[in-house]
């Protein structure tokens, strides 16, 4: 199996592209909520203190505060855990923040089971599901440095409402030079017919690593990085599934209310049939650990993945 080029934590990349834009635009403004230390903003409140505002740990009057600024003109980000950004303050991101069209950037810091042995509490098993139903506000979930880096140069221009979901754990890179991020377009990484990986977020790398894995087995996969839930690209899911014998979405979520559960609705809609499986958190009492322990528990790891593909087939 081909080594992938390791990378930094996409946290780190987001603070260093922010930081690098908000020098040279004073209208960007971090709103914290106590949270500039695990969000990787401790560089930017040093080098661009009139620029961050923190509100503690108060993820209601973070948004509010934030649309408040947004209102104002400013460029804002409102950084805090994913658990309770989307939680705690889903009320003020439907109504202050959504429904008046103010153009926050909600960012959800240590998303899916990054925490680890936190446990349930911390886990952001239910963001993307939460805010698919919410009208007016795109949801963004990169896979690797790249991805990061261009989703926060787009968020920075985007006048409407964005959702970005951030792990903790340092990523390899999955793209190559001359990939092209686009809001809505997903991005195919890998080329083939028998397999198709739909995968977002920290998933991306273990679904292109089950690829090189079923390559040895004369398996050839499809590896797609849906990077944006939404709006989701159909087009690219419909495609991958005309051309693939099988289609596998992973995502560090629930397997409800998801990606995989917006892939089968656009295949559905599309009179598309073919074997699926959605992989991701089960509806259960999460277990505890690393993140990739949780991974390898849920059959999200590279080996567990190329398992599932192979069982898939075998039943063609």
């Amino acid at each position: 199996m081909n080594q992938l080029e390791s990378g930094k934590a996409n946290l780190e990349v987001f603070s260093e592209t922010l930081i690098d834009l908000a020098k040279k635009d004073k209208s960007i403004v971090v709103v914290t909520s106590d949270s500039r230390g695990s969000g990787k903003l401790v560089p930017f409140g040093e080098q661009l203190p009139d620029q961050m505002i923190e509100v503690g740990i108060a993820e209601q009057n973070l948004v509010g505060v934030a649309a408040g600024l947004a209102a104002a003109g400013k460029k804002v980000f409102a950084v805090s855990p994913a658990c309770f950004l989307t939680a705690r303050s889903l009320e003020q991101i439907k109504n202050d923040v959504c429904y008046s069209d103010h153009p926050v950037k909600l960012i959800g810091i240590s998303a899916g089971v990054s925490y680890g042995a936190l446990g349930t509490t911390h886990h952001s098993l239910h963001d993307i599901a939460a805010l698919r139903a919410i009208n007016n506000i795109s949801i963004i979930a990169p896979a690797d440095n790249f991805e990061t880096r261009e989703s926060i140069k787009l968020a920075v221009e985007m006048q409407h409402p964005v959702y970005i979901r951030f792990g903790k754990r340092a990523i390899e890179h999955v793209h190559k030079p001359d990939a092209v991020f686009k809001l809505g377009k997903a991005i195919i990484i890998r080329e083939g017919d028998d397999v198709a990986f739909i995968a977002a977020g920290e998933t991306v790398v273990q679904s292109l690593l089950a690829a090189q894995l079923l390559e040895q087995k004369g398996v050839s996969c499809r590896v797609v990085s849906v990077h944006t839930i939404k709006p989701l690209d159909g087009k690219a899911v419909i495609e991958t599934a005309k051309k693939c014998r099988i289609m596998i979405t992973v995502e560090e979520h629930l397997v409800y209310g998801g990606l995989g559960e917006a892939c089968a609705a656009h295949l559905m809609q599309a009179g598309i049939s073919l074997p699926f499986k959605v992989v991701g958190i089960r509806d259960e009492y999460t277990v505890t650990g690393s993140q990739l322990e949780i991974f390898k528990d849920y059959g999200m790891t590279a080996e567990k993945l190329s398992e599932s593909a192979m069982q898939l087939l075998a039943h063609i």
